[in-house]
């Protein structure tokens, strides 16, 4: 079938192979080095007493089988492993059904992951990487051209990604329609990065612009990826853009990274290779099988869209083929941070020894200046800004993260940036204060050289200390 391959988008595909490959190894990385104070079997959520109680139909995952806390160590850094070799071009030098074999690994091992990470891994781009994952997969290699279908629904994918987000921004927070959400949203968003500050103190006329710029890039331009070349191109290169900008003003993980990777596709990038050998009649028939069925799935997120009561980052099927996207339905206008701290002294008061822990990417010491981290994902700093947010979002392991502290658990303290009590030495109370942050002046920064300004809000946590003496098993 001449239709079926695009030759036009050879290179294209190269890049976005190779790329999606470099963040598949980011995601693992982040697993192989966070899972166990988070998911272990001594983790403050653990994948053994999930898998007790939600059923595999609910959670496929290679976890529900059998779990360790070596065995999941060993799915990370494989997937680590295979990603790299993917980044490397291994792909490209096997048969077709051998390279398609071998993109399918990282998409399963991370699949096992996702379905059994509960809070930590529920977040969009979790999600976001498992559907791109799995398109990957039938995007062919060097044997074959590129597949128009597939190319198609990696647009569709995009799409989805950017309208959905600009849906949910015009239904949500009226500062949207306003254009006075980014007044805030550099100060309040969940990681800043170090050109926030700046961003932050920009003109309010030019955050103006900024939210004008956001809508036509997410509820106009979209559109423009099914128009004919150079059209689509125009519009793939306008979102790259936009998301660099994203990139530079905050830490959104790899949310930002792999909506640029999404948009490569549609770039007809200058190639010399011809029309390539024709595509066998088994690959052609799996291609437009899948095709199918992601087209049916989709309608799905297609009337979640539509609906007035439209959900952010869902999942409608528990292999993550098909979800709904969507970022910041609402700002928040005042940045709130949990403060947790511990004292050596037998009673606490409130003049006792108070040391506070500094986390590696949420802001906390008011004159330590944001660092860049994303596309690395920190799972416990962004949920502890859910946490200041609403002590909801905490659940039941923000009590876990405290128990841990006390016992100066080490895979814990390896999530911080730094612990104020030695090893052999746990703080005996362990307490939290709620604050408000906000960015300091031009004028506050060259007196105090702070970038933060805090003020007491009241108690998140009383001093807690260990119900019990024995060591945990």
């Amino acid at each position: 079938m001449e239709w079926f391959a695009a030759p036009d988008f050879w290179l294209s595909r190269l890049v976005f192979q190779r790329a999606l490959a470099g963040l598949y190894v980011v995601a693992f990385l982040a697993t192989a080095l966070q899972f166990r104070a988070l998911l272990g079997e001594r983790g403050m959520l653990p994948v053994p007493r999930f898998v007790e109680q939600v059923p595999f139909r609910r959670a496929p995952s290679l976890f529900q089988l059998r779990y360790s806390d070596r065995f999941f160590a060993g799915c990370a850094w494989t997937g680590c492993a295979v990603s790299a070799a993917l980044l490397a071009g291994v792909d490209g030098l096997l048969p077709l059904w051998a390279a398609m074999a071998l993109w399918l690994v990282p998409w399963a091992l991370y699949l096992s992951i996702v379905n059994v990470g509960q809070t930590w891994y529920g977040f969009g781009w979790e999600s976001l990487l498992l559907e791109t994952g799995f398109l990957a997969v039938f995007l062919g290699n060097d044997e074959v051209a590129p597949p128009v279908v597939v190319l198609f629904l990696i647009r569709w994918i995009l799409f989805r990604v950017e309208f959905g987000a600009g849906l949910i921004k015009m239904r949500g927070d009226a500062c949207w329609r306003k254009l006075t959400c980014l007044y805030h949203h550099h100060e309040t968003q969940p990681m800043p990065g170090p050109l926030s500050w700046f961003f932050h103190r920009l003109p309010g006329p030019l955050h103006r612009v900024e939210a004008a710029a956001n809508h036509i890039t997410q509820l106009v331009v979209p559109f423009a990826l099914f128009a004919p070349q150079p059209v689509a191109s125009a519009a793939a290169a306008l979102m790259i853009l936009t998301q660099l900008w994203l990139v530079l003003s905050g830490n959104f993980s790899w949310l930002n990274w792999i909506t640029v990777v999404l948009a490569v596709p549609a770039l007809a990038l200058p190639s010399d290779r011809g029309p390539g050998p024709d595509a066998p009649l088994w690959y052609e028939v799996i291609v437009l099988a899948v095709a199918a069925l992601l087209l049916f799935l989709s309608h799905r997120p297609v009337l979640n869209m539509l609906s007035r009561r439209q959900v952010m980052n869902r999942s409608f099927d528990p292999l993550h083929l098909v979800n709904t996207y969507g970022a910041f339905g609402s700002v928040s206008r005042i940045r709130y941070e949990v403060v947790v701290e511990g004292t050596r002294d037998t009673v606490p008061r409130e003049d006792s020894d108070w040391r506070e822990y500094e986390f590696k990417g949420k802001p906390g010491d008011p004159r330590r200046w944001p660092r860049q981290f994303a596309p690395y994902h920190l799972r416990l700093d962004w949920m502890m800004w859910f946490a200041a947010l609403s002590p909801a979002y905490a659940g039941a392991w923000f009590a876990a993260l405290v128990e841990r502290l006390l016992e100066n658990d080490r895979d814990t303290l390896k999530l911080l940036r730094r612990s104020p009590f030695p090893p052999g030495e746990p703080p005996r109370h362990v307490r939290a204060r709620l604050f408000r942050y906000r960015f300091t002046t031009w004028r506050e920064l060259r007196a105090t050289g702070a970038c933060w300004e805090r003020t007491y809000v009241r108690e998140y946590l009383p001093p807690t200390r260990l119900a019990r003496t024995a060591p945990r098993p």
